[in-house]
């Protein structure tokens, strides 16, 4: 199945009913807020090696929806989506990705890892410590990689799939290869990040860096300084740095995982099908480097759609269409 275009109307008593009840404790929006919008105070639960942030909205008996933000963004992506879940009843849990926001290392030891499964394996830990047998998971970037994650290798936690720019599982091989100019050229911060300067750069640079990604990734989203400064906040994480480093270089074969997760970046490597219920999107101006979604469309073997979001749509989809990133997890879990 394949759905092309999105009409909101039929979400607009969410949305209202959203507004009207102040959910979760955030004072929530319909669609595209400005930086004043926020959610309420965020917890905090040790799961695995962290102690990890994260908000929460909507009547905690209710089905789980876990929303995963990418780089470099943070939960606050979500901010207009959370409400609109939580009026139709749903427990949404928005937890800040390793390295982002108050989320901390337990151990000052701990191999600051920015691989696939480490990043998947804090939300397998944070269900155990939330108590979440299985939950719907959506997210984009890093967010919609991990969830991709989780429903290859554990689809006995996820109940439906929602992910932005559709199959997005690494294999760390396959990056040795060399891709077309115009190809490399789109990926220019990761080969920067792979230098000792461009470790040093993004350090010192890191909220230029990151409004700049937001400009280039979303070239038709007119954000306002409020809402990225709401955002950059959670870059200014101290494993930030070390975290998205680690990622890229691991992402080129120029720096090693960790040796306990091989199994899993094995299974990975294959490139496993994913068999759950799964709705993929896609903005029409994504400016992010992203796959066509024909060539992810046999990695989906349960039901499945795929949906073009018109008007505009950056990289940051749920941001910049909340209404369409909600209905689409509502959808795949009725699926």
């Amino acid at each position: 199945m394949t759905d092309h275009a999105y009409s909101p109307r039929r979400f607009l008593f969410g949305a209202a009913a959203a507004i009207a009840a102040g959910i979760g404790g955030m004072r929530p929006a319909a669609a595209q807020s400005g930086g004043s919008v926020s959610f309420g105070a965020i917890k905090q639960i040790d799961a695995g090696e962290l102690n990890i942030g994260y908000a929460e909205a909507g009547p905690a008996g209710g089905p789980p929806v876990i929303l995963l933000h990418g780089w470099p963004y943070d939960i606050h992506a979500f901010v207009d989506v959370a409400p609109l879940l939580a009026a139709r009843g749903y427990r949404v849990i928005v937890p800040h990705l390793r390295g982002h926001g108050t989320t901390r290392f337990l151990s000052d030891a701990t191999f600051r890892n920015g691989q696939q499964s480490a990043v998947a394996l804090d939300i397998i830990a944070l269900m155990d410590a939330l108590r979440i047998p299985k939950a719907v998971i959506a997210g984009f970037d890093w967010g919609a990689r991990t969830a991709c994650v989780v429903a290859a290798l554990w689809p006995e936690r996820c109940k439906a799939l929602v992910s932005v720019s559709g199959y997005l599982i690494s294999n760390a091989a396959a990056g040795k290869n060399p891709l077309p100019p115009a190809a490399e050229h789109d990926w220019w911060y990761q080969f920067y990040f792979a230098t000792e300067r461009g470790q040093a750069g993004y350090e010192r640079y890191r909220r230029d860096f990151a409004k700049l990604i937001w400009e280039t990734a979303s070239p038709r989203w007119r954000f306002d300084a409020a809402t990225f400064d709401r955002s950059a906040v959670s870059l200014d994480n101290p494993d930030h740095v070390g975290i998205v480093i680690h990622n890229y270089r691991w992402r080129q074969n120029l720096a090693a995982g960790d040796p306990r997760h091989d199994d899993l970046e094995r299974q990975l490597a294959a490139g496993p099908v994913i068999g759950l219920p799964s709705i993929t999107l896609e903005g029409d101006a994504n400016g992010a480097p992203h796959p066509p979604p024909a060539s992810y469309r046999d990695k989906f073997s349960g039901r499945y759609a795929h949906r073009t979001i018109t008007g505009g749509i950056g990289h940051n989809l749920p941001q910049e269409a909340p209404q369409a990133f909600a209905q689409a997890v509502i959808d795949a879990d009725g699926f």
